[in-house]
């Protein structure tokens, strides 16, 4: 613990935990100022993202990169699984599907890009896993592939095509679940050998001891999920006072803070040229939203929405996703990185971003 407060003391981004707190107390005394709400949940989601940060690579520094990356995409999806399931009890279901689609383009492009960038300007060249990288880019690949089908096929006007999509979207949300679950016990059991971590050229500070880093990982993953809860009452009030419209706030948005705590362990892991935990981090969260939250959402739409959500995304968010994970599997195919692979994947995420600023209201 004394370690902890040590950490606290030096790492000025860690001196806004005092707003956590903060967030709250304004929350109770003025639950109408959600411009307000929006941005001290932002600031107080940075400095434990931070901590979130910190904590897996001491995880990782025992169990491996891989399993430190699963860790990590875990806690931090646990935040966009908040605000998707708070989406879903108010039957917003644009807004649950903007987000994942947007979580998965936002980590495949710009958390991976960005790693790519950071690393590559402290490293001439930087090597990692690309049988890692090959199968969960297949896995999001596949992923991709059962949310173009109902979008593709749901657009009939018949009169039994809407029960088709739910009935079809019900059958792939158990098929994507049980293929997650396998690709889990093939690269962490069965094929563990395969996906070891690639050599790291530098030396990292010394690691938490796991007494301090999985409960810190525990209390963290629960201030997030708290934190998230205000970010998401107020992001779209809050949104509408900036000039955002529905579709950038979940596609851009809600991604990039709710992944924070993701990014800020996938950018520290590139600047120490650990680059394996960076690209575990970036393609595992995309997967896992992909393959687990998306057909949990949809199982657990029978249960708490107004009606079951089907798998049925509009044409651009599918075309993007598409787009982000073959960008994925072509960059990782050969192991190694540059700064300007970087920049050529960030450049796609803008485009993407540019395009849903500037697009109206309505994306249906």
């Amino acid at each position: 613990m004394n370690r902890l407060f040590r950490d606290i003391r030096r790492d000025p981004l860690l001196w806004l935990l005092v707003v956590v707190p903060v967030v709250f107390v304004v929350e109770r005394t003025a639950p109408a100022a959600h411009t307000l709400h929006f941005v001290l949940s932002v600031l107080a989601i940075v400095p434990l993202a931070v901590l979130l940060s910190r904590a897996t690579e001491s995880v990782a520094s025992k169990t491996g990169d891989a399993v430190g990356g699963l860790i990590n995409a875990t806690l931090g999806n646990l935040v966009e699984l908040v605000i998707a399931l708070a989406a879903l009890r108010a039957g917003e279901y644009l807004l649950v599907k903007a987000t994942l689609a947007g979580v998965i383009v936002t980590n495949t492009l710009f958390m991976l890009g960005a790693a790519f960038l950071i690393g590559g300007l402290r490293h001439h060249e930087q090597t990692f896993n690309s049988g890692s990288a090959r199968l969960q880019a297949g896995q999001l690949f596949l992923a991709t592939i059962a949310l173009l089908i109902p979008s593709v096929t749901g657009g009939s006007d018949h009169p039994q095509a809407a029960e088709f999509t739910k009935t079809l979207s019900l059958c792939l949300a158990l098929l994507l679940v049980s293929t997650y679950a396998l690709g889990l016990v093939f690269s962490l059991r069965t094929h563990r050998d395969d996906f070891a971590s690639a050599s790291h050229a530098d030396e990292h500070e010394e690691a938490w001891s796991m007494g301090l880093a999985l409960p810190t990982l525990a209390v963290v993953a629960i201030l997030v999920a708290f934190t998230s809860e205000v970010f998401v009452a107020s992001v779209q009030a809050a949104a509408s006072s900036f000039g955002m419209g529905p579709a950038f706030v979940g596609f851009i948005i809600v991604p990039l803070v709710g992944g924070a705590a993701e990014m800020a362990a996938a950018f520290s892991g590139a600047r120490k040229n650990r680059l394996d935990i960076s690209v575990s981090i970036a393609l595992g969260s995309a997967t896992q939203i992909a393959l687990f939250v998306a057909p949990v959402l949809v199982l657990a739409s029978y249960f708490m929405g107004p009606a079951p959500m089907d798998l049925q995304f509009w044409p651009a968010a599918v075309g993007m996703m598409l787009i982000a994970t073959v960008s994925a599997q072509t960059v990782t195919q050969s192991g190694r990185s540059a700064w300007f692979s970087g920049v050529l994947i960030l450049a796609v995420y803008l485009v993407f971003a540019i395009t849903l600023f500037l697009l109206p209201a309505r994306v249906e």
